[in-house]
């Protein structure tokens, strides 16, 4: 490499947003607005699921997964976009630039193979009502909640470390975040067995989890059309239909961030579905899993009773 025009870098520039300065009070003020509105829905949420003995089953220890991973990835980008919304100075150093790319990526993997874990949870409830509680059984529910985590750091160590070991001809990463497409366009050269890994580790974590959630609703779908009463049919899909949008907002855009054309216009599109799949999807999922949740609302209803009327639970 002592012919390549390549400089040791210590440091990136976060240029997202910069092209537009009149919108960085009114960014400010939405993405805080979301974030905060974030923490408290999913924090609040992982409380309700804990302290209400009601929620304590597999499909509400995954949500309570699921509004953990959200706080944690959302964590890992939005305070410093925020911070560079406000400083005319928006570096971030070598060290800490691939730390939130660490933790984005091993969270956003996690909550791939979480959805999967949901989907099969609920092929489980719907296909086989009877042996539910055998099929997920405590072991299997850990399991399942164990095992997402596993795999998404796995993929982010080997991706933060296989991105760090590449030459940087430019610190400028036009984006809000250390996303690992931006980084690897710096590259000073085109790896061919970079490129591989990455493909490699993206192409499994996101096929094989959409594969097990399309594989579980094709078999929810075939059980719940054999059911002969139109309620019946209605009361096993309204289970889903919470999961099925998640899945459907956090896939989507997903695929229409990363699956893009590498041109100014396509990045600029791909930022703005950045912005919705790292600091606005985090705030939905709970609004997604409770609006329409019975079991949610009810359970809010009673430890707010609890809390207002203390007298009548004894």
């Amino acid at each position: 490499m002592a012919g390549d025009n390549f400089t040791t870098v210590t440091s990136f520039t976060l240029t997202g947003f910069s092209n537009h300065p009149e919108l960085k009070v009114s960014l400010f003020l939405i993405f805080l607005f979301i974030y905060l509105f974030s923490l408290l829905g999913n924090v609040g949420l992982i409380i309700l699921i804990h302290i209400d003995s009601q929620l304590h089953t597999p499909m509400y220890f995954f949500l309570s997964n699921l509004a953990f991973i959200d706080i944690s990835y959302s964590s890992a980008v939005t305070p410093k976009a925020l911070e560079n919304l406000q400083l005319d100075q928006k570096d971030i150093s070598f060290v800490g630039c691939f730390v939130q790319m660490f933790c984005f990526c091993a969270f956003v993997c996690s909550e791939c193979f979480l959805l999967a874990s949901m989907a099969y949870d609920r092929y489980a409830a719907i296909c086989n009502p009877l042996l539910y509680s055998v099929v997920m059984s405590p072991k299997v529910c850990i399991w399942l909640g164990v095992m997402p985590y596993v795999f998404g750091f796995n993929n982010a160590w080997i991706t933060v470390y296989v991105i760090s070991n590449l030459p940087f001809c430019t610190s400028t990463i036009d984006h809000f975040f250390c996303d690992l497409t931006a980084l690897m366009a710096l590259s000073c050269y085109d790896s061919v067995s970079t490129d591989m890994v990455i493909l490699l580790l993206a192409g499994f974590t996101f096929l094989s989890s959409l594969i097990i959630i399309v594989i579980s609703y094709v078999a929810i779908i075939s059980a719940i059309l054999k059911i002969r009463s139109a309620e019946g049919q209605r009361k096993a899909f309204s289970t889903c239909v919470s999961h099925l949008v998640g899945v459907t907002v956090f896939y989507g855009s997903l695929i229409f961030t990363y699956l893009q054309p590498d041109s100014t216009a396509f990045l600029t599109e791909a930022q703005i579905a950045s912005v919705f799949y790292t600091i606005v999807i985090p705030m939905l999922n709970p609004l997604i899993y409770s609006l329409r949740n019975k079991d949610v609302k009810n359970a809010l209803m009673r430890v707010l009773h609890r809390k207002m009327f203390p007298s009548d639970c004894k």
